[in-house]
């Protein structure tokens, strides 16, 4: 028996036998997957769940801010002034309210846009599915408040936007059960970078240089 034999033998018998029937002989049984993990390490306040997310983003060299509903449109004028933005791509259901203090050019978010017209926008501002504070992670699910997964990954710069508590949860296995698998899922653990065989750090390679969450919620 060769190597390529052996290796298909150990697949066979591995795959689980199908049921019988004219229209499931070829199809086999998927295995129960087991569900006894540990769902969230530890009971946390929804203000503990927060500022833990808030430290992982930070760790990842996001730049954090809070603020409530009303300081919101400040907030957002003055991180894309600051940026030095002269153009911000809008989302299609972004929040009009969001960016009314703000002055740069609105860019909206188009099919017909080429990458290259995408990477001559300064900023994207966007909200989120939810976030997920044990890793730190962000989640844009595609709805109409985060626009085309483009959108987020060609832009230098990224405001996103996170009401808290309600969109923070502890662990990945809760924000699975909220999100819909059918959609299209980024999953964001602060700014773009990767590292060389050196370890040498590099951003913006797949993604924003800079990535700065606006937590939302009660000061």
């Amino acid at each position: 028996m060769s190597s390529k034999d052996r290796i298909l033998a150990r697949i066979r018998r591995a795959v689980p036998q199908p049921r019988p029937g004219p229209d499931t002989a070829d199809t086999p049984v998927a295995p129960e997957i087991p569900r006894d993990y540990l769902r969230v390490h530890g009971a946390r306040t929804p203000r503990e769940r927060v500022d833990l997310l808030a430290a992982h983003l930070t760790e990842y060299r996001a730049l954090v801010h809070r603020t409530d509903e009303e300081g919101l449109p400040l907030l957002l004028a003055r991180l894309l002034a600051e940026r030095g933005s002269r153009t911000v791509l809008v989302p299609p259901g972004l929040p009009p309210y969001w960016l009314s203090a703000a002055d740069q050019t609105r860019v909206h978010d188009r099919e017909a846009s080429t990458p290259r017209e995408l990477d001559r926008v300064d900023s994207v501002v966007t909200g989120c599915a939810l976030a997920v504070a044990e890793s730190g992670t962000v989640v844009l699910d595609g709805a109409p408040d985060q626009g085309r997964r483009r959108i987020t990954l060609i832009p230098d710069h990224h405001v996103c936007v996170i009401r808290v508590p309600d969109q923070v949860v502890d662990s990945v296995p809760q924000a699975l059960e909220r999100l819909d698998p059918a959609r299209a899922l980024t999953w964001i653990s602060g700014p773009s970078a990767t590292s060389d065989i050196e370890l040498d750090r590099v951003e913006g390679v797949h993604g924003p240089r800079t990535l700065e969450i606006v937590l939302v919620g009660a000061q």
